[in-house]
């Protein structure tokens, strides 16, 4: 159902089964894919690409122009995947020349008044709480969650499974698996908790365990730490993931745990 009182451009292509409440605005260069729901007041910019049964709602903006002093007004994207939840007030920026397209992945819970940059990847089944903003070419990996009011630092990668704290400040890049303290940044544990709900062995949670202990908690350098690890731990997928992050960071990673308060 597309209300009479929403905006929809005759060349923007509509899937089957949409609403589009009243008041909601689509541009003429949008696809919106079978069995979205576009809230009251959203705005659909040209450049968006947005999958099947995703909810959008009042005042998101998505394919808004990139906040980049850089942006000539090249034509990009923003690629949205499928069934995710993007609360009131999000905005999505489309590419600039930088990448061409923002994209972000599918079953993500995108909380009010998050802001996903321009050129950003953001995996699938990520929870990003209310006003996390991300600035430019920010990666994160699937399944990371992101606690209210961070901010992440452009170029940033942050890695899969991890859990941000609120309120974080996060300018280097977040290896997979662990929990980032916020503060000064620093390794405060691996990620449990989440890793139990997501099916991971007793196994593979003791190998990331005794990984980060080696890397984060030693008082050896990074690249020794990397060295040590591989040397005395039994080779896994997920020890191998965490070397091969922190020794390719092109901005260098948290900082190691500190049992001060």
């Amino acid at each position: 159902m597309i209300s009479n009182l929403a905006y929809v451009h005759p060349n923007a292509t509509i899937g089957k089964n949409v609403t589009i409440e009243p008041f909601a605005y689509v541009a003429g260069d949008v696809v919106i894919g079978d069995d979205c729901w576009i809230g009251p007041g959203a705005v659909i910019h040209d450049g968006a690409r947005i999958g099947k049964g995703n909810k959008i709602h009042t005042g998101a903006s998505i394919a808004c122009l990139p906040q980049d002093l850089k942006f000539a007004g090249e034509v990009t994207t923003a690629e949205i995947g499928d069934c995710n939840d993007i609360r009131e007030y999000v905005t999505i920026s489309r590419g600039t020349a930088s990448k061409g397209k923002t994209v972000v992945g599918s079953h993500n819970l995108l909380m009010a008044y998050v802001h996903v940059a321009h050129d950003d990847v953001v995996g699938s089944h990520c929870v990003i709480a209310n006003r996390v903003s991300l600035a430019g070419e920010v990666k994160v990996g699937d399944w990371a969650v992101i606690g209210g009011h961070a901010a992440i630092h452009q170029w940033v990668n942050i890695g899969e499974h991890t859990m941000i704290q609120g309120g974080a400040l996060i300018s280097k890049d977040i290896p997979p698996f662990i929990i980032a303290s916020n503060g000064d940044t620093r390794y405060a544990g691996i990620n449990r908790i989440g890793l139990t709900r997501r099916g991971f062995t007793t196994e593979q949670i003791a190998a990331i365990h005794d990984t980060c202990r080696i890397l984060f908690q030693s008082d050896l350098n990074y690249m020794t730490a990397c060295d040590t690890a591989e040397r005395e731990l039994p080779q896994s997928p997920e020890r191998d993931r965490i070397i091969e992050f922190v020794r390719t960071s092109p901005r260098g990673v948290c900082k190691p745990y500190s049992g001060k308060n």
